[in-house]
């Protein structure tokens, strides 16, 4: 049994093709030139010239790389092939200078992912839920809106405290957390976002807009009181609304909430909870 692992290019796309992967739909196959060129990189393992499984890593914030992508051929599953290509993702992705940590993002439910995780040395990092609704409005209290802040020393301020500092995760984009660091929030990101302040100036919310399929209004609060808080969800959808407009879409609800701020929701939301994505790293 030969076998070869190599970086993955545009003529390799029938290779996957021919892939029984179980996988009905498989997005991999409609954005394969952009998984695979750019920022990212796709990996094959071939046995014997067929292609038994893939995997790759896309960079972020020039330093961050977020592993994916995880394919295996149902025929050659069991070998622990998939090990053996992340393990060398892994050693491409640090022979690059500039990277300072590797992870990967797996739902709970996806045991065979998750040992992978453990074989390759990863470390869980956090557990998060990725709540999404069309519509928040069934949590507004009929408090006022936040005001936004406009001025990217402000917005740096409330970074600096609640992530920069603590090294918390921060949900960079949809499906896609890192340990915060400085490189996570250039000037032009912060530009880009719209923050909220409550009148107590003591709470704040994030509001990003996002593109996964459907436009997506991103919405970063990471404290518990999500129901305690007046006027956080009259934000939330006025944000909403404007993105809407912005986009001539209905903009979608995004927000990465942790086990207790699931805990903390009523009954009556309206948050689609699938199985929580769990976030594994490590540090260079």
């Amino acid at each position: 049994m030969k076998k070869i692992i190599r970086q993955l290019g545009l003529d390799d796309l029938h290779y996957l093709k021919e892939m029984e992967t179980g996988i009905e739909d498989d997005y991999i196959l409609r954005v394969y030139s952009r998984i695979s060129s750019g920022s990212s990189r796709l990996y094959g393992l071939f046995v014997d010239d067929r292609l038994a499984s893939i995997g790759g890593y896309t960079i972020f914030a020039k330093q961050y790389i977020m592993l994916g992508r995880m394919r295996s051929d149902l025929r050659f599953r069991g070998k622990n092939l998939s090990t053996q290509l992340m393990s060398y993702i892994m050693e491409q992705a640090f022979s690059l200078p500039a990277i300072q940590w590797i992870g990967a993002n797996t739902q709970q439910e996806n045991t065979s992912a998750r040992r992978v995780m453990d074989k390759l040395g990863l470390a869980e990092v956090s557990t998060l839920y990725s709540a999404i609704s069309i519509d928040a409005s069934s949590l507004e209290t009929g408090g006022a809106i936040w005001k936004s802040l406009t001025t990217l020393s402000q917005k740096q301020a409330w970074v600096d405290q609640l992530y920069i500092q603590t090294g918390a995760v921060f949900p960079y984009e949809c499906y896609y957390t890192f340990p915060a660091s400085e490189e996570l929030f250039a000037d032009a990101k912060l530009a880009q976002w719209s923050f909220f302040e409550n009148p107590q100036k003591d709470r704040v919310l994030i509001a990003k807009k996002d593109y996964k399929r459907d436009y997506y209004l991103h919405i970063v609060y990471p404290w518990d009181d999500l129901m305690e808080q007046a006027g956080l969800w009259e934000t939330v959808s006025l944000a909403q609304r404007e993105l809407s407009e912005t986009v001539k879409a209905k903009a979608l609800l995004w927000i990465d909430l942790s086990p207790s701020q699931v805990s903390a929701l009523p009954t009556h939301h309206m948050f689609n909870l699938p199985s929580p994505w769990l976030l594994y790293g490590v540090n260079r």
